[in-house]
Parts: structure tokens; C-alpha cells; sequence
């Protein structure tokens, strides 16, 4: 029995399907977790590594600042999916006595950056965090989220969530930082109209991000309260639409969903170079590559924490919000004769 390339390719794409949506404890599992253990190995052990940087090392400056407005000192924080400790670098012993670093990859925490604040590196899944309930005042994550397989859906038990809610103390505070759905949209749109053109379809070759509407609910089903998110866009500029993608897969960042596409043909390639630069490019030559950072903010309940006020306590009517200046004029005047 003689069988076709293109039958064995087709079979490929059937067994990555199957295994996205197989599940393990109620999660979709989108991602080959041992793939992107693999990436971020390679990445990091590069001898240039360090000129790949540029994104987490901003989006670590960035989550850093939001530790730095909480108004308090954490004597045990932890970083989850720490890379190279790039948030780290930005804090100091007066903000975090004491800090754990875990991350999938060893060569990644070998090479991480230095602080002064004094740390303990743990070698661990993100999905399955090896500490006891209670134990961290602080949990950081920046820019690892997105690899997680239980969070591109709001709709399921966010089970890593539901982890950091529990290794953190009553009155802890989760801050993290992770692409956002608007992620490298240029070369998802470049790349998937190259493929209609040149294959009659095309196959997803940008991660499956989560939307900013479901981070809401990934906290507050796990538990968290007093709840902020935004938003943030880091755009950089780049010579061409190959060097986007040389510079992601030397920050590890490369996609490792199961349905992934194995090979993109040389002509659909050399075709996606010229859309992305007709589309988006710059008039100097360079093409722009949008980057959109969440940041998220969720604190475990405590009976120390303000509540919110009963419905219907309030003593002002949203109706009077027009006559606002003339009710502070009359206030004013009373006031005078007082």
C-alpha cells in the first residue's frame, strides 16, 4: 500500500488536532508544553542572547513600576516563568526582602540577570507551581502566561490562577503582565492572505492569544478581588518581516500549539514579506510589529480589605450629576454666609 506525502501531512495535522483538544484536568490542551521547553532552552542558550531582550526586559520595567505603587515592603514574592529574571533586575531589598525564581527551562535561570534582592531559583512547570498554600506575599509573571494550556478560554476552571490564588497569603497580591489577542497582528494578517494566495488556505502560525475581556474572569473565578487590568502596546520596528521572525524565535517565542503548520513554503514566505511591507510598512523602509501587553492585578480577600458599599447606600442621585456646578455654587455661597 503506497500512501502520498500530502495523505501523511494530512494524518500530521489530524494527530495535532486530536491532541488540542484532548484535556488534562478539565484544560484544553492547546500546547506542546515539551516543545516550548525546547524553544526557550535554545533561545537562552545562545551566545547573542542577550541582544533578544529588548521586549521582556521593557515589559519588566513596566510590571516592576506597578509593584513599586503598591505602598508596602513583600518579605516573599515569587516570579513565575522568570526567563532570565528580567523583572527582578528592576526591584530592590526594600520592595522584596526575599525571591523565588521558576521557570521550564534551566538554561534560562543559569543565565539570568543580577539583582541585589537575594533569590532561589526552582526548576518547575508554570502549570504546576511546587509550593504549599499560603506561602508568598507577592507573585509575579511576566510574559509567560500565554503558554499556559488552561487560559485561552474564560469559559473553564482557570486552574494556574486558581495555583497562584492559593500559594498566595490572605491580603497577597498577584501582578502579571502577558500579550494580549492584538499580539503581532500585521504578521498574522501578512502571513494568512500570503497562504490564500499561494495555497488556496491557510493554517495558523501565531499563538492563540487570550482577549482582554477574559481576564476578568480568569480572576475572579479564581477567587481574586479588587480587580484592575489594562492595557499597554509596545511597538517595535524592524528591517523586514524575516527579521520579526528571526528575532521571536530567538526569544523562545516561536509557536508550539499542536495545530501548528511544520513548514511554511519559500514562496508563501518571500510573498508575506511583500503584503506585510506593502500594508504596514513604514516610509523609511522598516515594518512596525505591535506587541499588546495586559497587565493584571488581583488581590487574595482578607478581612483587613475595604468592602464595597451596599447596593442602593449611596445618598446622591446619578441624576443630579448634571446639576453638579450649580449645586457646588449654592455650596459655596452657604459656605460664605456661614
Amino acid at each position: 500500500m503506497s500512501v502520498s506525502v500530502k495523505s501523511l501531512r494530512s494524518l500530521r495535522c489530524l494527530w495535532r488536532g486530536w491532541r488540542g483538544l484532548s484535556s488534562q484536568g478539565g484544560a484544553i490542551n492547546v500546547f506542546d508544553r515539551s516543545m516550548k521547553r525546547s524553544q526557550k532552552q535554545w533561545a537562552s542558550s545562545l551566545l547573542d542572547s542577550d541582544k533578544y531582550d529588548y521586549l521582556r526586559d521593557e515589559v519588566g520595567s513596566r510590571l516592576a513600576d506597578r509593584v513599586y505603587d503598591v505602598s508596602r515592603t513583600f518579605p516573599l514574592a515569587l516570579d513565575v516563568g522568570c526567563g532570565k529574571s528580567h523583572i527582578a533586575e528592576h526591584l530592590n531589598k526594600d520592595i522584596v526582602e526575599r525571591l523565588f525564581l521558576t521557570d521550564i527551562s534551566d538554561s534560562s535561570l543559569r543565565n539570568r540577570k543580577k539583582c541585589e534582592i537575594p533569590t532561589q531559583c526552582v526548576l518547575a512547570d508554570e502549570e504546576f507551581l511546587p509550593f504549599k498554600e499560603n506561602t508568598f506575599d507577592l507573585v509575579l509573571s511576566s510574559l509567560s502566561l500565554h503558554w499556559i494550556n488552561d487560559l485561552p478560554g474564560a469559559f473553564r476552571q482557570p486552574v494556574f490562577v486558581i495555583q497562584i490564588h492559593q500559594v498566595l497569603k490572605p491580603d497577597g497580591v498577584f501582578i502579571g503582565a502577558m500579550v494580549g489577542g492584538e499580539t503581532l497582528y500585521e504578521l498574522r494578517c501578512s502571513l494568512q492572505l500570503a497562504e490564500l494566495e499561494r495555497e488556496g488556505g491557510f493554517a495558523p502560525h501565531i499563538s492563540p492569544y487570550t482577549a482582554v475581556t477574559d481576564l476578568g474572569n480568569l480572576l475572579g473565578q479564581a477567587g481574586f478581588n479588587m480587580l484592575t487590568v489594562d492595557i499597554d502596546e509596545v511597538q517595535v520596528h524592524y528591517p523586514g518581516m524575516l527579521e520579526v521572525m528571526s528575532d521571536l524565535q530567538g526569544m523562545g517565542e516561536s509557536n508550539c500549539a499542536w495545530n501548528r503548520k511544520s513548514l511554511l513554503h519559500r514562496d508563501t514566505i518571500l510573498a508575506a514579506a511583500a503584503i506585510y511591507k506593502e500594508m504596514y510598512g513604514n516610509e523609511d523602509g522598516s515594518v512596525p510589529a505591535t506587541f499588546q501587553i495586559l497587565y493584571m492585578i488581583g488581590w487574595k480577600p482578607h478581612e483587613s480589605q475595604a468592602k464595597p458599599a451596599k447596593r442602593g447606600s449611596a445618598n446622591v442621585s446619578f441624576a443630579d450629576l448634571s446639576k453638579i456646578g450649580t449645586l457646588q455654587t449654592h455650596h459655596q455661597k452657604t459656605n460664605e454666609k456661614s
